[in-house]
């Protein structure tokens, strides 16, 4: 097979640095450069893909929700087809993970009292604030907790920045600005990426790490724009069953809650303090930014009702010829949401066709044209895991107890809601220039004629809302691509009309349904670009990194330095 060195510098906007892994090689320019092999076309069924679709997204799997019956049809349905399709099992002589969830409802919630000592301000659960608890206990209690402003909320010493510093919030609820430092930049340059959302912006880590900081409670102010969502989406997602992972007898640092506020209820909040929100927002998004005792006290109370359940990761490998102990790993959530609000038809059922019946018909799909093309040089796996929508549930638990060590994890494409409206001229890259992958997906993009387009919007990270970030957090490379935004016909206008429509009458609704009159060519386009970069890199001999500076450099790094069959 044909192979070229591909040079990173002239790939991408930026350059890439040297990982420390031995395949990847170096010009006699000094230019870095990645062993890339040109790969043809797969043989990829687009029968395949609507059969599959078809049938996940039908009422009779009633919204593939978790802990059903309708899980059940689901992982019988994958563990058939990857079997069809020539895998072999990927967890030992099981084609399932076990993934064992615990649900807590919080109910009788009493309001968020915060006191001076002299004067209580009393908050309203779901319209003023919302808080959840991840620990499993029968009640919740927050009791005259002393509050402390601790801006951003983010411990980056990569970055040199650290809103913890010199301030001890042991036991106590620290409030938190949403986002990061420098959302507010028109640019991509900046010390957080600029306008683009990092790790650090995102609320799960900042709830991460108020619990490393010892914290009783943390609490992020809302503020629609840095979100990039309204108080609506927070009420909805925050109040009802939440679904986490089964920690068992060694759990990480966890607060005993974790809550928002509406933005004029933290302004509030700090005006009692005798602080003003505006001026410690402008504060917080400086260097040098030190924490503020408020000397106010919060309190508050909530029950909790809880269940226990297993769900199932379905993962199938088509093994390596020559390295098979080196894996390229393909994602895609199965789950959806199951019955939810009626609509006004009084369908309940939310059968999730595009999100994702697409993207795990896509797994089935691309493992077919693999195995008819003949076992590539490194293993292939692929995994359809559980509880996306419950917070990537089911792939951070497979991250935390990988079946193939991530440290002999090459990388991997994660695939969630093709679209179905033709043909595009690019494809939409979340979080481009954070890895070395970018190389790869680049040759695949010119062998297909067709272009990269950033995310629209960097600031809402969507980068870190999908099953790929818990790879990434564990310091495996991970490539996030979505549907174009150019369409072949009615450009960019088209595209943004397909977009808008699906999200305001769609998404996450009980009209995500299979539609026959569906036009398959654009999503058959983007699979033939992912068939590409999945045979590139398990052809290749090279180890692609984190660029420099990246968020989970450090973490591959470290991963790699103690690894004797790996990176």
């Amino acid at each position: 097979m044909m192979k070229r060195a591909i040079g990173l510098t002239g790939l991408l906007a930026g350059a890439l640095a040297m990982a420390s892994c031995d395949a990847i090689m170096t010009g006699g320019d000094g230019a870095i450069e990645l062993d890339i092999p040109e790969v043809e076309a797969g043989d990829i069924s687009e029968e395949t893909m609507k059969d599959i679709t078809r049938t996940l997204s039908s009422d009779e799997f009633e919204g593939r929700m978790p802990g059903t019956e309708g899980e059940e049809l689901t992982v019988a349905l994958l563990t058939e087809r990857f079997e069809a399709a020539g895998l072999q099992p990927g967890n030992g002589d099981s084609w399932v993970q076990e993934v064992p969830l615990v649900e807590i409802t919080g109910k009788n919630f009493a309001p968020l009292t915060i006191t001076d000592g002299e004067t209580d301000l009393v908050y309203d659960f779901g319209s003023e604030w919302v808080g959840v608890t991840y620990q499993e206990e029968a009640r919740t209690q927050l009791a005259n907790s002393d509050m402390v402003f601790v801006g951003y909320g983010i411990n980056a010493p990569e970055r040199g920045w650290n809103d913890y510093e010199g301030v001890d919030v042991a036991g106590k609820t620290v409030v938190i600005l949403v986002n990061d430092p420098d959302y507010e930049t028109e640019g991509l340059e900046g010390k957080f990426n600029g306008r683009a959302m990092t790790f650090y912006g995102r609320w799960t880590y900042k709830y991460e790490e108020a619990a490393r900081q010892g914290a009783a409670a943390a609490i992020i102010v809302h503020d629609t724009e840095p979100a990039s969502y309204g108080w609506n989406v927070v009420e909805s997602s925050w109040s009802g069953p939440q679904a986490y992972p089964q920690y068992g007898d060694n759990p990480p640092p966890r607060t005993t809650m974790n809550g928002w506020v509406q933005k004029d209820v933290a302004r509030e909040i700090l005006a009692a303090a005798g602080q003003d929100l505006d001026e410690l927002s402008a504060a917080a998004k400086t260097e040098g930014f030190e924490a503020v005792d408020l000397g106010l006290k919060a309190s508050t109370s909530f029950e909790n009702d809880m269940r226990t359940f297993t769900s199932q990761n379905v993962i199938g490998v088509l093994p390596g010829s020559e390295a098979p102990e080196e894996y390229v790993i393909h994602t895609a959530h199965w789950d959806h949401l199951g019955r939810c609000t009626r609509a006004p038809d009084g369908d309940d059922i939310c059968n999730g066709a595009v999100d994702n019946a697409t993207g795990t018909a896509a797994l089935v799909a691309l493992a077919e044209a693999h195995a008819k093309a003949g076992a590539p040089r490194r293993s292939l796996v692929f995994l359809a895991v559980t509880a996306e929508e419950s917070g990537l549930l089911g792939a951070y638990y497979y991250a935390s107890n990988p079946v193939f060590p991530l440290d002999q994890t090459v990388g991997g494409i994660n695939m969630d809601a093709f679209q179905v409206a033709g043909p595009a001229k690019d494809v939409t890259v979340v979080g481009p220039g954070k890895s070395q992958l970018d190389a790869f997906m680049s040759a695949a993009l010119e062998a297909d004629g067709r272009t990269a387009t950033p995310n629209p919007s960097p600031e809402a990270g969507y980068y870190y809302r999908s099953d790929h970030f818990a790879f990434a957090k564990q310091g495996v490379p991970m490539l996030y691509i979505n549907g174009g935004q150019d369409l072949v016909e009615g450009g960019t206008e088209a595209g943004k009309a397909v977009a808008d429509d699906y999200r305001a009458n769609r998404y996450h609704g009980p009209k995500d349904e299979f539609n026959e009159d569906w036009d398959w060519s654009g999503v058959m386009s983007d699979l033939q670009l992912f068939y590409r970069i999945g045979r590139m890199m398990a052809m290749s001999t090279s180890w692609p990194n984190w660029n420099e500076g990246d968020e989970f450099r450090a973490t591959r790094d470290e991963s790699c330095a103690t690894s004797d069959a790996g990176c």
